[in-house]
């Protein structure tokens, strides 16, 4: 997995990633607001992702355009929960620089852990103070909503006159029985939000959220190992159903696959977010790219490249991208979540039977 690779992209490549005009000098506008701002640093930047493959080559190759003097190494996961779990196995001798990608819970727990290198980034301003650690252990840079997907073309064909949808509760009907698939609770950030969220949804009654999971499990063909994975086997028609991000829903479905979004009421959502690993071998190149990821010019290429909804109020959502205030959301208590993880999938396990 510790596959190298070192982005190259020309300016006028950058800028039209962007969506923006050549005429832009170096010294006003796009790169002059996309340069670190300290410290100068050099060298390989390690990265340890919980992006997409489409957004990971095309974010980081813009990062290398706007700091020239980085090199960048990439190792991909999708799932958060095995990053985490890498960064702790590594303790003892950092491979990695950056986590990027991921719901704020596991970026906290490395904090609280003593994992993560303290960095208040001078960008780290604009983002609004739910949407970062007061510590300055981790700085939240895109939101997600919980949504749903399915195959338009199996749901229209097999599933009758079943109504599409509306709350997670619709998907108990007998109807769905081994047509849903969803993210694994434990492996990634996905799954264990869906499963905090039934808790909040049910008003903290756990009881009552393990058995809307164990009702729901008998309707379940399997749960995937990343979210991306659940995606591409709802768009294959593998499956009717997932429960999934709305932002990868959408772009899978902007390349023409046969697939739909819904975003059930009373859903969650996670902050994706950006630390730096403590001990890693080049500190320095770590927070430029925090520096970085926290500009305008990156949060925009981002919504871009994934309909990622930016933490900055000023980066506009991609068209037809839900927002917080578009959806009805539990009270999502993340810090009460993230505290109580281990216990909760320890429940949903024995709830379950896995």
């Amino acid at each position: 997995m510790d596959n190298k690779w070192s982005p190259t992209l020309n300016r006028r490549e950058f800028l039209k990633l962007l969506g923006v005009g050549v005429g832009l000098t170096a010294t006003g506008g796009l790169l002059q607001a996309c340069a670190p701002s300290a410290p100068t640093a050099s060298g390989t930047l390690s990265i340890y992702s919980a992006l997409n493959e489409s957004t990971n080559n095309q974010l980081f190759a813009a990062f290398k355009t706007a700091n020239p003097g980085i090199e960048v190494q990439v190792l991909p996961l999708a799932a958060a929960g095995e990053l985490q779990t890498r960064i702790q196995t590594e303790k003892a001798s950092p491979k990695g620089d950056i986590f990027v990608g991921g719901d704020r819970a596991f970026h906290d727990g490395l904090g609280k852990q003593g994992l993560l290198e303290k960095y208040v980034s001078p960008n780290a301003g604009a983002v609004d103070a739910n949407y970062k650690d007061a510590a300055g252990f981790w700085a939240g840079w895109y939101l997600g909503i919980f949504s749903f997907l399915y195959n338009t073309d199996r749901f229209g064909k097999e599933m009758g006159g079943l109504k599409k949808p509306t709350t997670w509760d619709d998907l108990l009907d007998p109807a769905w029985k081994q047509k849903l698939i969803m993210p694994d609770p434990v492996k990634t950030g996905g799954g264990f939000i869906f499963l905090a969220t039934q808790i909040f949804r049910f008003g903290r009654d756990e009881a009552k959220a393990m058995d809307f999971m164990k009702k729901l499990h008998g309707n379940l063909a399997q749960y995937t190992g990343s979210a991306p994975q659940a995606i591409q086997l709802v768009a294959q028609g593998q499956f009717v159903g997932a429960m999934n991000w709305a932002h990868d829903i959408l772009t899978e479905k902007g390349k023409g696959s046969p697939i739909d979004l819904i975003v059930p009421q009373d859903t969650g959502f996670e902050v994706g977010a950006v630390s730096i690993i403590k001990g890693g071998p080049n500190t320095n190149a770590a927070k430029s790219f925090v520096n970085w990821i926290l500009t305008k010019d990156a949060g925009a290429l981002n919504v871009k490249l994934s309909n990622r909804v930016a933490v900055l109020k000023d980066v506009a959502p991609a068209p037809g991208a839900p927002t917080l205030d578009s959806v009805k959301l539990v009270n999502y208590d993340w810090q009460w979540a993230a505290d109580n993880k281990e216990r909760l999938l320890k429940a949903w396990q024995a709830a379950v039977g896995i």
